[in-house]
C-alpha cells in the first residue's frame, strides 16, 4: 500500500536524501513518482520571431518534445507576443489534445489580464500559472505579494477554468517567518500549486549560502505542502542545480525549465539535453 507521498517532511527532518525519501514513501517500483520537467518553449518562438518566418517550426520541436517523453510543455504569451504569440497557444493546445498515448500537461504562465484570463478560459489548460509580471518584463523577477491581497487571492479560483490547475508564483523569502499563515491563505482560496522563484537559489548555488538559500525554499513549501497544496519550481534552473533542488525538496511535482535547458540543446543536442535533465529527475 502506498503511504502519503508528502510523509517526507517527517523524513526530512532525519537528513533523507530524495532518493531515500522515495524509496521509504514508495517502495514499488511503478509507485515511484518522478517529478514532472515541463519544458518552456518561448525560448524558440524568440528565435523563430528573429526572422518572421516559421524557423524554427515551434510545432515540430514540440513534437519532438513529445517523442523524447516530455509530458508537459509550458508557455508565456506576453501582450507584446515578442516570442509565444496567441495564434501559438492554439496550435500548442491542438497538438496537445490530438496526442493519444499519454496526457500531456499544458501549462500557461502569464498576468491575470483581461485578455489573458479570456485565452485561458477559452484553450482550459491542465495548469495556469499566474505571474505578477508587468507588460515590459523581460522575464519573471518577482513573486506575488499576497499579504493585504486577499480580495484578489479568493477571486482567483472563479476567474480560471474548474477543470483547470492553478499555480502561483511566490518568492519564499517575501514570505521569511509567514509560511504558515501564507500557506493557510491559499488553501482558503482553493489554489492549488505555488511555483517556486528559484532564481535566488540558482545565484547562490555552489556558494557558501547554499544550504542556508535551500533551507529557506524547504521550509515555505514544508508549509504549503502541510495546507495541502503541491509544489512546482522554476527560474534559472540547469541540469547542475536541479540535483541538489531535489535533494532538498523530494516532493517537487514539477520544475518548470527552459532557457537553460534549449542553451543546452545547443551544445548537447536536444536528445541528450531532455536525457539528462530527466536522468536528474529519476
Amino acid at each position: 500500500m502506498v503511504c502519503d507521498r508528502y510523509i517526507y517532511l517527517e523524513y526530512l527532518e532525519h537528513g533523507y536524501t530524495q532518493k531515500n525519501v522515495r524509496e521509504h514513501c514508495f517502495p514499488q517500483e511503478g509507485e515511484i513518482p518522478m517529478t514532472c520537467l515541463s519544458v518552456n518553449i518561448n525560448k524558440i518562438a524568440t528565435l523563430r520571431n528573429a526572422r518572421g518566418k516559421n524557423t524554427p517550426n515551434l510545432l515540430q520541436f514540440t513534437r519532438r518534445l513529445l517523442e523524447l517523453g516530455i509530458a508537459s510543455i509550458t508557455v508565456h504569451p506576453r501582450p507584446d507576443q515578442r516570442h509565444i504569440t496567441r495564434q501559438d497557444v492554439y496550435h500548442i493546445a491542438a497538438l496537445l489534445a490530438r496526442q493519444t498515448t499519454k496526457n500531456i500537461e499544458f501549462n500557461i504562465e502569464g498576468y491575470p489580464s483581461a485578455d489573458f484570463l479570456a485565452l485561458v478560459n477559452e484553450i482550459k489548460p491542465t495548469q495556469c500559472t499566474l505571474v505578477p509580471d508587468p507588460p515590459e518584463a523581460l522575464t519573471s523577477n518577482a513573486g506575488w505579494k499576497l499579504f493585504g491581497e486577499e480580495q484578489f487571492l479568493n477571486s482567483i479560483r472563479a476567474l480560471i477554468p474548474a477543470q483547470t490547475r492553478i499555480s502561483l508564483f511566490m518568492d519564499p523569502f517575501d514570505y521569511r517567518g509567514e509560511e504558515k499563515c501564507l500557506a493557510a491563505l491559499l488553501a482558503s482560496a482553493k489554489i492549488d500549486r505555488v511555483e517556486l522563484y528559484t532564481e535566488a537559489y540558482a545565484d547562490g548555488f555552489g556558494g557558501p549560502e547554499q544550504a542556508a538559500l535551500l533551507q529557506v525554499y524547504r521550509q515555505f513549501a514544508e508549509a504549503c505542502v502541510q495546507a495541502g497544496l503541491k509544489i512546482n519550481a522554476g527560474h534559472d534552473l540547469t541540469s547542475e542545480n536541479l540535483p541538489a533542488l531535489l535533494d532538498a525538496l523530494p516532493c517537487l511535482a514539477e520544475v518548470s525549465i527552459g532557457h537553460a535547458l534549449l542553451s543546452d540543446a545547443l551544445y548537447w543536442g536536444i536528445e541528450e539535453t531532455i536525457r539528462r535533465y530527466t536522468k536528474c529527475l529519476q
